[in-house]
């Protein structure tokens, strides 16, 4: 009986106890340390980027059985900018963040080589770029920022707007105050098209369009419906001038703290992520420019001609960034997607 009666209190003791959790707490019925994960991104809640983590968070939390929990923060609501999102994950103040590529090379300068105008003509050609060895590459290397880089996803190809009228010829562009991402390629893309640009922060974008502190920006169609960018820029000329990735990126020391069944899930996950944002992104493109026709914004094709007097301008930016970002590069991206 007393036999019993130790193991008796020895099983209780036990199930009192449990496994203590990364913040101090019990584990779920998992049975592992349980982990919160939030996630900071710019988008709206009908943006394909923000419907795809809601299933990214839906599967994690799931088959973790209760050892990971997803908060997701859209809108720009923790960071008003992708910057500052990115310096967040990179200082773990923030497990997640789902940028615009442009910005990750603030932090790592290869990146650049995706800012280029007109580098990829469709979707299949960056895909090969982005999903094989050389995307693959560039998302390990921001290990050594602190930064697991999951996947590529995608903003889709972007396009330019303004408030003056319709752009049929360079002469339309000239002198516009542009409003760029925060990329030194960017900008100095739409300064050798002659316009005045600079960038500026995404959460606040509306207000300063709104206040005539900028004339024009440029963005996927998505950003332009769901941020009702059609509100305060009246002209969309369909440029396609540089296709936009984004990044799945996670703190690395908190990805390393995981298991290694926990990682295996977080990077199936987030593989699945990107090929449902993907496919959702492009339906978004092709409801979201109806929607914005039937808003009121003029929506126009450029001339062949006129795409041709835009590369043509944008020309020497290859040649003023090729050394910052390496040659070789360069030449390997350009290849890949032949």
């Amino acid at each position: 009986m007393k036999k019993l009666m130790v193991l008796f209190v020895a099983l209780i003791t036990l199930a009192a106890c449990g496994r203590p959790d990364s913040t101090g707490g019990d584990a779920e019925d998992g049975g592992g340390e349980s982990h919160k994960i939030s996630i900071a991104h710019l988008v709206s809640e009908d943006q394909s980027s923000h419907i795809a983590a809601e299933s990214f968070k839906e599967k994690v939390e799931e088959e973790s059985d209760g050892q990971i929990t997803v908060e997701i923060h859209p809108n720009g609501e923790l960071y008003p900018s992708d910057r500052e999102a990115i310096e967040a994950v990179q200082q773990g103040n923030v497990e997640m963040t789902i940028p615009a590529v442009a910005s990750i090379s603030s932090f790592n300068k290869d990146f650049m080589v995706f800012d280029l105008p007109f580098l990829f003509e469709d979707y299949e050609q960056a895909y090969q770029v982005l999903d094989g060895e050389i995307g693959q590459g560039l998302l390990d290397d921001l290990t050594e920022q602190n930064i697991k880089g999951l996947v590529f996803a995608e903003n889709g190809f972007r396009h330019l707007s303004n408030n003056e009228g319709p752009v049929e010829s360079l002469e339309d562009i000239q002198g516009l105050k542009m409003r760029t991402l925060e990329s030194p390629v960017h900008t100095a893309t739409f300064n050798a098209l002659g316009m005045n640009a600079s960038p500026f922060a995404f959460g606040e974008l509306y207000t300063a369009l709104q206040q005539g502190t900028y004339d024009a920006m440029e963005a996927p169609v998505s950003l332009f419906y769901t941020n009702k960018f059609y509100e305060v820029q009246d002209y969309l000329t369909l440029t396609g001038h540089v296709y936009a990735p984004t990044a799945l990126l996670m703190n690395n020391e908190f990805y390393e703290s995981l298991s290694p069944d926990l990682q295996e899930l977080v990077v199936e996950a987030s593989e699945e992520y990107r090929e449902e944002q993907r496919e959702l992104a492009q339906e978004q493109d092709s409801e979201f420019l109806e929607e914005l026709k039937a808003e009121g914004m003029e929506v126009n094709e450029p001339s062949g001609e006129l795409m041709e007097s835009f590369r043509d301008e944008v020309e020497p930016v290859y040649e003023e960034f090729k050394d910052e970002i390496g040659e070789d590069l360069l030449e390997d991206v350009q290849n890949a997607s032949e």
